[in-house]
């Protein structure tokens, strides 16, 4: 039994796929395993099997251009088969990915696991910058209706997911737990004085930590405040409206969501290189309007030898008759 097919046999409790998305499912995961990047040309070469790898490129083409996923039943298959223990702790993030001329700015909510969050819910943003709360409400809400039942630890966020009508929907219904970064320079009361939280915490030495002792309003909201400085003389100030002592420690967990997107970027799979938004290549040697080939021949035969090298179970023939010219016999 080969890889593809215990891969196939594995997904299968999961998604209720026909078999032909599930066998391509499977090959993909592979390849992506071989050539830790999502560009299409680099896939085709690792996809196992007897078929060309131009007839490997244009099957990743078409599948991603006409299969509809159910990004819901992806993200559950997800949990399910790494088995995350509860309770969670969840980061939520912001980050811009480029796919050719376009700019997509994704809001991404994911459950934290041993380093790395693993996406469960994101949306596109028609716009750029920030999200606003009604954005982000959507966004949990959806978390709520796949994963509702599921116990959580807390919410971790920086500092561009802050503000009374955010914290407010966090603070009633549903109850959220949270830990999440203020700025230095927003004002807290504790009923009669108000001061900016860098006033309160100027006596912090470099990598010392504080809890204030009492509640502060942040907003019309009464939470607790801790904080640590670093060695850049910057503070790391955190808002929770429980557990204040493990407030520092469970934010630090917010950064597994920016290991995710080193991950999908150039740290690891290249997301950003699938080259959906440029045109089908329907010949591997034809000719662009300047003159060029679209694809070099010393690129075309070096892809032609990767193929033969990662799938060398299935062509050994190949392989042989490559070095025979190599050698020139």
């Amino acid at each position: 039994m080969n890889q593809v097919t215990l891969l196939r046999h594995a997904l299968r409790p999961h998604l209720a796929w026909h078999g032909a998305g599930l066998s391509f499912v499977a090959a993909f995961l592979i390849a992506l395993l071989r050539v830790k990047t999502v560009n299409f040309a680099e896939l085709a070469t690792a996809f196992s099997g007897e078929a060309q790898t131009d007839s490997h490129y244009k099957r990743l083409q078409r599948f991603f251009r006409d299969y509809e996923l159910n990004y819901a039943e992806l993200a559950q298959a997800v949990v399910n088969l790494m088995a995350i223990p509860e309770p969670w702790t969840l980061s939520l993030d912001r980050t811009e990915w480029q796919f050719g001329n376009c700019v997509f700015n994704i809001l991404m909510l994911g459950v934290v696991h041993e380093g790395v969050a693993f996406p469960v819910v994101w949306c596109w943003l028609d716009k750029r910058g920030n999200s606003n709360r009604d954005e982000r409400i959507a966004l949990f809400n959806q978390f709520l209706e796949r994963f509702g039942e599921r116990e959580l630890a807390c919410l971790t966020a920086d500092r561009e997911f802050v503000g009374k009508d955010w914290f407010e929907y966090l603070l009633s219904h549903p109850l959220t737990p949270f830990r999440i970064r203020i700025r230095e320079n927003y004002k807290l009361s504790n009923g009669s004085t108000c001061q900016k939280a860098k006033v309160l915490f100027a006596d912090l030495a470099v990598g010392q930590t504080k809890i204030l002792r009492h509640k502060r309003r942040l907003w019309g909201h009464w939470v607790y405040i801790a904080a640590v400085r670093f060695e850049d003389n910057s503070l790391l100030i955190v808002a929770t409206p429980s557990a204040p002592k493990s407030a520092i420690s469970d934010y630090a967990k917010r950064w597994s969501i920016e290991t995710l997107f080193g991950i999908f970027k150039t740290r690891g799979f290249c997301l950003e290189s699938t080259h959906l938004t440029e045109p089908e290549e329907h010949k591997p040697l034809r000719i662009k309007k300047h003159g060029r080939r679209a694809k070099s021949i010393f690129r075309y035969r070096f892809d032609h030898l990767r193929c033969i090298v990662l799938n060398l179970d299935h062509k050994m023939n190949d392989f042989s008759h490559a070095l025979q010219l190599l050698s020139c016999t």
